[in-house]
């Protein structure tokens, strides 16, 4: 009895701490936790892009695509880069005979800074100059830079010049030293998209792996530069081919429906198990209460994107979790008609029903694996939110719903 009360007492603090998290609301000691929407849900902006095969140097297809594809992620990580309010979505795609990618990013205001920010290939180049001024490209480029800084000339006679320190790797400190020994008196261009962004006199040769590019517009260019020469080049310049709008007047429509429907759906399975089970059909329908409240505190604990598809994924594990507790409730009903005392067929009920609930759980977890890994774009979602929902139906199937009638289930009382 007392190991009994220690698990409700557990089950409780739990419930709580779900309660806390779930809530629209979370209180400022559990950190800044909110649901993210996807762009489906909130509106957005959806942009396409084609990537530039026939500029690819030595990289298939499949890899540059890829490359890309984390570049951006790392660039809109910071959301306040593009004023997003939701996880962005980046995935594969096809144009015609070449690769694309398909970016989403919900809640977007700065649609022009989102495009600026992804569409740069950021690839820094050096130019010699010769006698008749004709650019002659170096081997030295981006990939060679170990660190960009932002930094402010004090000695420029422009009050507060923005410039952007460079600090090359071993590699390119020697590169960088034999051009600048080779080009004493000429000048070094610095380009950036084959932007000139620099054009500066090689007064002596530099052997401290260290540069400066000055000539920059405005400290917020300088920042933006300096931190796209910090990640990266893409592996060859992208096409903006489609870009779209995706109206919030829409996310709301499509937010409330599906909370209708999820009410809906969840108030008809509860007054199906009251009255049907009684009382075991209170006691999954509390169980099924704290199943729901359980999956959203763990939505927005992982930062989960939730879609139209996620909710589904949601909605459909909720079935899942009664069939869970009909199945022992229904064994359980026969073990009574053993006439073995309630205690004895509640704990056989539950042992007995295991196996069917285990193995029909486990072949949904691998059908959602199966879709996480081989599906794409709104697919991943419904999957992502139906394994989730599926473990948490075990948990509150098998250690709430037990526990519970544990706590309530007298042998003095018969109850068919």
């Amino acid at each position: 009895m007392k190991n009994n009360f220690l698990t409700i007492l557990f089950l409780l603090v739990v419930a709580i701490y779900a309660v806390l998290i779930a809530i629209p609301k979370t209180p400022s000691f559990l950190g800044d936790r909110k649901m993210n929407l996807g762009l489906d849900l909130q509106g957005g902006v959806q942009l396409i892009y084609q990537i530039e095969t026939e500029k690819l140097k030595d990289k298939d297809e499949s890899e540059a695509q890829q490359e890309a594809i984390d570049l951006i992620r790392r660039r809109l990580d910071n959301e306040s880069v593009f004023g997003g309010t939701g996880e962005q979505n980046i995935q594969m795609t096809r144009i015609g005979d070449k690769p694309g990618i398909i970016v989403e990013l919900p809640g977007v205001h700065d649609i022009d800074n989102a495009k600026g920010i992804i569409g740069k290939t950021a690839q820094l180049k050096f130019y010699e100059l010769d006698e008749s001024g004709n650019e002659k490209e170096t081997d030295l480029t981006g990939a060679d830079i170990k660190r960009a800084a932002f930094n402010i000339d004090q000695t420029s006679s422009i009050s507060a010049s923005p410039i952007i320190d460079l600090e090359f790797t071993p590699e390119g400190a020697k590169k960088f030293k034999e051009i600048t020994k080779r080009n004493i008196g000429k000048a070094l261009v610095t380009k950036l998209d084959d932007e000139v962004i620099n054009t500066a006199t090689v007064q002596t040769e530099i052997d401290g792996g260290k540069a400066v590019i000055t000539g920059l517009e405005s400290k917020q260019e300088a920042k933006d530069t300096a931190r796209l020469i910090n990640e990266g080049a893409l592996p060859a310049p992208i096409k903006l081919v489609q870009e779209g709008h995706v109206g919030a007047s829409l996310g709301r429509d499509s937010i409330e429906k599906s909370l209708i429907a999820g009410i809906f759906g969840i108030l008809l399975v509860a007054i199906f198990m009251v009255v049907y089970y009684k009382g075991l059909g209170l006691v999954a329908t509390i169980a099924l209460t704290l199943y729901t409240i359980i999956v959203v505190a763990i939505f927005k604990i992982l930062n989960i994107t939730m879609t139209i598809s996620g909710i589904a994924g949601f909605i459909f594990s909720i079935g899942i979790a009664v069939d869970a507790n009909i199945l022992i409730f229904e064994r359980f009903k026969e073990e009574l008609k053993k006439n073995l005392p309630r205690k004895q067929a509640l704990e056989n009920s539950f042992s007995r029903s295991w196996p069917s609930i285990r193995d029909s759980n486990a072949a949904s977890i691998i059908t959602g694996l199966v879709l996480y890994y081989l599906a794409a774009g709104t697919v991943k979602g419904f999957a992502v939110t139906l394994i989730i929902g599926i473990l948490a139906s075990l948990f509150t199937s098998i250690t709430v719903t037990r526990n519970i009638l544990r706590f309530f289930v007298k042998e003095r009382h018969a109850n068919n």
